[in-house]
């Protein structure tokens, strides 16, 4: 394989949902049921004998480990280190399809990188409908509506499912959703049915963006800009990189971050104390003993009354902050008071009023 260009991506930009997305029957669906929604993806496919060993060479997380039938999520990298595109890696036999946020960003670096001899590169985003399923009860309901399921995360399985070709996935332990499932796009609504007479509610993508702060997710658009290495967003607690496999592009600046240093930033809880002020730029500062320490990167109204009751709740965010602010600490982000908080957030108690 050559070595990948670093692809310039656009600066980050303030990811909102305000009081009429982030609904409370989303998350009374979160808590105690589960929300459907179409994830705002592409799917680019690897097609060939080397289509595996192309992919592992390339991506932070080990998809050679799980075998065939794994499911991983990593991003690829600039040969300095720094995030190009994340993704959802799925490897099936002799193809991995590979989910992203960013399909562009991807089919560029796959096809500078991978020669055609050994995997074909395709985007193959206008032939499926990926959706997603979140929720406590994801699996439950999922399983109500007959839908084979792995019986562990990080795999993937395929059926027919009411003679549509599906491919149903796991994801790893806190990652923003339970189940991805890849189909035929017109084969979409049937199984959206499918799922709703299970218990599925069924909901708009701005579900699985609440859902994806909820869990302190980084966002391609939101958290990650043209200069930030997987350990600054987390990807060492979601699993998204691997210090055990063999070689990949900009390893070696994330194997000396984790052998030898520290991130100087990262990616934090904020719970703001009222609503927070977009300001003049892209993203919001954040500043702590009036010293900007970083950048508001999401931000998310979090119901916390009951469906049909007076709307209560609070604000709440992402941030990308130097390491000294810690959680406890606060700030003044986005114009507003805040604190810094661990991540993942925790799922409200929806109250009657």
């Amino acid at each position: 394989m050559t070595t990948p260009p670093p692809l310039a991506h656009g600066a980050p930009a303030l990811a909102r949902l305000d009081a009429e997305t982030a609904t409370p029957a989303i998350v009374q669906a979160l808590r105690v049921g589960a929300v459907l929604a179409a994830a705002e993806v592409g799917i680019i496919t690897l097609t060939g004998p080397g289509a595996v060993e192309c992919v592992q060479g390339l991506l932070t997380s080990d998809l050679d480990k799980p075998g065939d039938g794994g499911f991983v999520y990593g991003a690829l990298l600039t040969p300095k280190g720094m995030i190009v595109v994340d993704g959802w890696a799925a490897r099936q036999g002799a193809e991995v399809r590979f989910t992203t946020p960013g399909p562009a960003e991807a089919v560029a670096l796959f096809t500078h990188s991978v020669p055609p001899r050994l995997a074909r590169v395709a985007d193959r985003s206008a032939d499926y409908a990926v959706l997603r399923l979140a929720g406590l009860r994801a699996l439950a309901i999922a399983e109500t509506a007959r839908l084979p399921v792995p019986t562990q995360p990080g795999r993937i399985v395929s059926t027919e499912l009411d003679g549509a070709d599906v491919e149903v996935a796991r994801a790893s332990e806190g990652a923003p959703f339970v189940l991805q499932i890849t189909l035929a796009g017109d084969a979409a609504p049937a199984l959206r049915e499918r799922l709703g007479r299970a218990g599925a509610l069924s909901s708009p993508a701005a579900a699985l963006e609440l859902s994806r702060v909820l869990a302190g997710w980084p966002g391609l658009a939101s958290e990650v800009d043209e200069k930030t290495i997987p350990q600054e967003v987390r990807f060492d607690e979601i699993g998204g990189v691997s210090y055990t496999k063999g070689c990949y592009t900009g390893q070696e600046t994330v194997s000396r971050l984790h052998f030898r240093g520290h991130p100087n930033r990262q990616l934090r809880g904020l719970e703001f104390d009222a609503e927070p002020q977009p300001g003049g730029g892209p993203t919001p500062l954040v500043t702590h003993q009036d010293r900007e320490v970083g950048r508001v990167s999401s931000v998310a109204w979090l119901p916390e009354s009951a469906p049909g009751a007076p709307l209560v709740g609070r604000w709440i965010g992402l941030g990308v902050l130097r390491r000294e602010v810690n959680p406890g600490s606060m700030v003044r982000a986005a114009g507003v008071d805040a604190r810094v908080v661990e991540l993942p957030f925790p799922l409200p108690r929806l109250e009657p009023a």
